[in-house]
């Protein structure tokens, strides 16, 4: 059995691929147990570098916690503006208008051709020389937030535009047949239909965002795990340890933010507003109509 993309398997290639795995499995077996190995001789699975984290509370009150908070946070408000922010200038990208579309086309390519930490750089010594009232306390955030706004939202217009220009080219003429303008249509057809193409990959660069707070904890000030990792292994002499509580926690945040993507990937797969729905009689007059009376008014 075949297909256009992919060839079904057989006999020999079942077993070749078998193969491959448990020879890829005893690899990894041995790396693991080399790894392991070296950490032991430099008595890195000492107990004593483990144990903080069950007997002390402090390691996790004082700065694992508050540290997790303070990551979360930053990449709450940059989620939180960058989304907007990207889909209009994914919008703007699909304006029929030259004057919207080129602007917005040459400050989206600008954002993504710069490292996210230089726009990190950027963004604190803008706060520094030219709005003083950002006190130095909460300067590593603002700038780590500018940072992955600027360059994320840059992202995510790209997104949006492969998503909407995914979709059939017949919803866009369907929805100009029932006399509706671009706006209109880009806003009750297009996009909401495009929000299940585009969220796999809204949800990976979301957790792009996560991780990337990790820049600013490294390099301007941020209090946020990474910072936290800093001083848990300064007060406790534990690094490798601290390093991978750390790398578990970022971890199981962003395995939570994929689940949830996830579950609500599969309800809006499920609503009419899923890439393969189709919309009723009743619908399309309702939409015709408003698109009338909007016209008209």
């Amino acid at each position: 059995m075949t297909s256009v993309l992919y060839d079904v398997p057989g006999p020999k290639a079942k077993a070749r691929n078998w193969g491959y795995t448990a020879v890829f499995l005893v690899l990894f077996a041995l790396a693991a147990w080399w790894m392991l190995s070296l950490m032991a001789d430099k008595h890195q699975l000492d107990a004593d570098k483990w144990s903080p984290f069950v007997t002390d509370s402090r390691v996790w009150t004082t700065y694992l916690l508050p540290g997790l908070g303070e990551t979360l946070k930053a990449a709450a408000i940059a989620m939180l503006i960058a989304l907007p922010l990207g889909a209009l200038l994914g919008v703007g990208r699909l304006s029929d208008h030259a004057w919207v579309r080129v602007p917005v086309g040459a400050v989206v390519e600008f954002f993504r051709a710069i490292p996210v930490l230089m726009l990190m750089m950027f963004g604190y010594a803008f706060f520094v020389k030219f709005v003083p009232a950002v006190v130095s306390d909460f300067r590593p955030l603002y700038a780590a937030v500018t940072g992955l706004v600027l360059y994320n939202a840059a992202v995510i217009a790209e997104i949006v535009r492969a998503g909407v220009l995914s979709l059939p080219r017949g919803q866009t003429d369907a929805a100009k047949a029932i006399g509706m303008r671009k706006g209109q249509a880009m806003v009750h057809v297009l996009i909401p239909q495009a929000v299940t193409v585009m969220l796999p990959a809204l949800v990976s660069q979301l957790v792009v965002i996560l991780k990337d707070t990790a820049l600013g904890g490294s390099l301007l000030g941020l209090t946020d795990l990474m910072a936290a990792n800093r001083q848990v292994s300064a007060n406790y002499s534990n690094t490798i340890a601290t390093l991978v509580v750390v790398a578990l926690l970022y971890i199981a945040v962003n395995f939570a933010l994929t689940s949830f993507a996830s579950w609500m990937e599969g309800r809006l797969r499920k609503s009419k507003k899923s890439t393969g729905a189709v919309l009723a009689v009743a619908e399309v007059d309702d939409l015709a109509t408003g698109a009338n009376s909007a016209g008209g008014a």
